[in-house]
């Protein structure tokens, strides 16, 4: 048995690297216990998009933008590239414009411009005789997750000496004692973060909390064009908490659900975001079940690529799919505390990338201030 930690956290993924990260920087002893050798789920199965702009208002809009910052402390750190910046959001219908113009005169609008039709023909990549207008974002950073998330491991290790046991599968959590199939570890604390394994540590728990999994699918396009920011369509205008109920929204569901039901039905809106070789990386849906199947389905890949062409002029040519599932709930996140030296958190809106640092470091001030 090693020599006790602080802190013992449950779960590899950017959640349980936050959190991992906020106790080291606070002196803390940390050990990282994940079951995979190396991170494969949902922290690497994303648009690697730390996003801001759209998120639900009050609580989780800032932690985004405290996560955002937290970001930039540790890119340069531990060696990841910031591949973009910014966002562009793109309305098609004058209802999605009416939608964006609200925002814009909001809290949550700070910072960002309403760009009209003449403005976006700067974008000779973009089909901007579909536009109404679109709303340009700086505060948005985009990074390639499958390369930051091992990169932030790494600089956990090496900075700050956490300690990591991977390919161990965790029995019990009950601090002092961590029952592991790697043997007994002691911690004073410890931190869950499973994702969306609802049935493993603290079941009972957890069935009391209304969550489910979502299924989304992704793709990977060969290398197009170069001089567009990341975009999203106007089909996330109903799908992002921070546009609900905004003048024109309503109008604009009702629009799409005439004229994209395909869409809705799938969850279907776009965002597409660049790669270092130039590919982009582009999605994506949300079909939401306890058991989602493990299998991509064509239909869905088409609605995709059919919101790409509709914005953007390039032929895309698919050179990778996948698919990933995440914790889904009422809720943005889910924080529980079992027992005074436990606490669980889930993610449960699809914003780990973009909310988790901060969600991190309220967690720790519990034990710590």
């Amino acid at each position: 048995m090693e020599k006790p930690f602080d802190l013992a956290v449950v779960g590899a993924g950017i959640c349980g690297l936050a959190h991992a990260l906020a106790a080291a920087r606070r002196g803390k002893r940390v050990l990282v216990l994940d079951r995979e050798l190396a991170a494969t789920g949902a922290s690497i199965r994303n648009f690697g998009f730390i996003t801001v702009t759209g998120q639900e208002p009050g609580a989780s809009w800032e932690r985004a933008r405290r996560t955002r910052d937290i970001w930039e402390w540790v890119m340069p750190r531990a060696g990841i590239k910031p591949l973009q910046h910014g966002l562009l959001v793109l309305a098609r219908r004058p209802e999605a414009l009416e939608v964006l113009e609200a925002f814009a005169a909001g809290k949550m609008g700070e910072d960002c411009k309403l760009l009209g039709r003449d403005e976006l023909s700067a974008y000779e990549e973009l089909r901007t005789e579909a536009l109404q207008g679109a709303l340009h974002s700086p505060h948005e950073v985009r990074v390639e997750s499958r390369e930051a998330v091992p990169l932030i491991a790494r600089f956990l290790e090496t900075e700050f000496g956490v300690v990591f046991h991977r390919g161990v599968h965790v029995w019990e959590a009950a601090p002092p004692r961590i029952a592991t199939s790697a043997g007994i570890f002691e911690a004073e604390t410890v931190i869950v973060c499973p994702g969306d394994d609802f049935y493993a540590l603290y079941a009972k728990t957890l069935a009391n909390q209304n969550l489910t999994r979502c299924k989304l699918q992704m793709l990977r396009l060969a290398p197009g064009p170069q001089h567009l920011p990341p975009l999203m369509s106007d089909l996330g205008l109903v799908r992002y908490r921070g546009y609900l109920g905004l003048p024109g929204g309503d109008a604009l569901l009702a629009r799409l659900q005439a004229e994209q039901p395909g869409h809705l039905a799938r969850g279907v809106h776009l965002i597409a975001v660049r790669s270092e070789d130039g590919s982009q990386v582009v999605g994506d849906s949300h079909v939401y079940h306890p058991a989602p199947n493990p299998f991509a389905e064509d239909f869905i890949d088409d609605l995709i690529l059919a919101e790409y062409r509709a914005l953007v002029r390039a032929e895309p040519r698919v050179i990778e799919r996948w698919t990933g599932t995440y914790a889904s709930g009422p809720e943005t996140m889910v924080r529980l505390a079992p027992d005074p030296a436990v606490r669980i958190v889930i993610i449960s809106s699809g914003t780990g990338a973009s909310t988790s640092f901060a969600i991190a470091e309220d967690t720790c001030a519990e034990f710590w201030g």
